[in-house]
């Protein structure tokens, strides 16, 4: 295997239930130790682009690789090779944290000889070891995601599909997550997710933005930011909900969002937030008192875009 070729590389990928396209064209290359993530809103195509990524699904259009094997004719060897995770993952409840990693150890086909050794060093590296005479039915759900990303790569796996893992976990669990999805690509996984979580995209190395079905922009989340030529500004002002009609009502405005007294205001085309902020609500005698420009965030490029994409229909 070309270890130096892309992990995946698909192009006029598509799919359709009955008369619906669910998925038009893609055309994606993910690296090989990279971290890829899909982001969208549900519905947008995400995880039916991973079910045929992963030999799950056939494409009705499209052609491409997984790992050096054709997504059509070489399903069953993609299968073989790769760690699926899904947002529902199946733990066994009535088995215990070890018996469940025994079990996906054997259906993964980890050799007899090496499976003891693997299921201890899983749960080692997750943190699971206190808690491997647990039932899993017992555990948080916190704890159950770690069990499941356990079950996913204990046989070690070069490719790890991962559909919104961390949906439903609490802040704490979600940032230790990462951690361990961070740690895995350093040691050369290559690891695609979907996430709807905008701090979430943030933490991949590149991103594929989804909407509808299609591919809106491919890039790091920098790329993708700096694509937009968005400003944001925060402001705090007198008649806050006033305000925010006003602004709305120019054109030059992309965005306006309450954060409790907060008005987020994001604007088009390079023009300074603030200054224009300051422009149209002084026109209409509405006090700042205070204001200041921040960081865009791939939420606020997302969100043009989504907009974008909706006018240009």
């Amino acid at each position: 295997m070309n270890s130096a070729a892309p992990a995946i590389r698909v192009s006029g990928l598509a799919k359709r239930f009955g008369g619906k396209t669910v998925v038009d064209g893609f055309a994606i290359e993910v690296r090989r130790g990279e971290i890829f993530g899909f982001l969208g809103p549900n519905g947008s195509g995400k995880t039916t682009t991973i079910r045929m990524l992963c030999g799950l699904l056939t494409p009705d259009a499209g052609e491409g690789e997984c790992l050096g094997f054709d997504i059509r004719s070489e399903a069953d060897e993609i299968k073989r090779r790769v760690g699926y995770m899904t947002q529902r993952f199946s733990l066994y409840e009535d088995l215990t944290v070890v018996e469940n990693l025994q079990f996906y150890a054997g259906i993964y086909g980890v050799p007899l000889k090496q499976r003891r050794a693997r299921v201890e060093a899983v749960l080692e590296s997750t943190g699971l070891s206190g808690r491997r005479r647990q039932l899993a039915g017992t555990l948080s759900g916190g704890w159950k995601q770690r069990v499941a990303l356990a079950s996913a790569t204990i046989h070690q796996p070069p490719l790890l599909f991962l559909d919104e893992p961390t949906a439903g976990v609490d802040p704490v669990s979600r940032r230790d997550f990462w951690e361990q999805i961070h740690q895995l690509a350093s040691k050369g996984t290559t690891v695609l997710l979907t996430t709807h979580y905008m701090d979430e995209a943030e933490r991949c190395h590149r991103l594929a933005f989804i909407f509808g079905g299609e591919l809106l922009d491919v890039g790091t989340p920098d790329e993708i930011v700096e694509r937009r030529s968005l400003s944001v500004a925060e402001l705090d002002v007198e008649r806050a909900t006033e305000a925010a009609t006003v602004l709305r009502a120019d054109s030059r405005v992309e965005e306006v969002a309450h954060y409790g007294h907060t008005l987020r205001v994001a604007t088009r085309d390079g023009t300074d937030a603030t200054a224009l902020s300051s422009e149209v609500l002084g026109a209409a005698g509405i006090a700042i008192h205070s204001g200041r420009r921040v960081r865009v965030t791939v939420e606020d490029a997302f969100v043009s875009m989504v907009r974008k994409h909706g006018e240009a229909r």
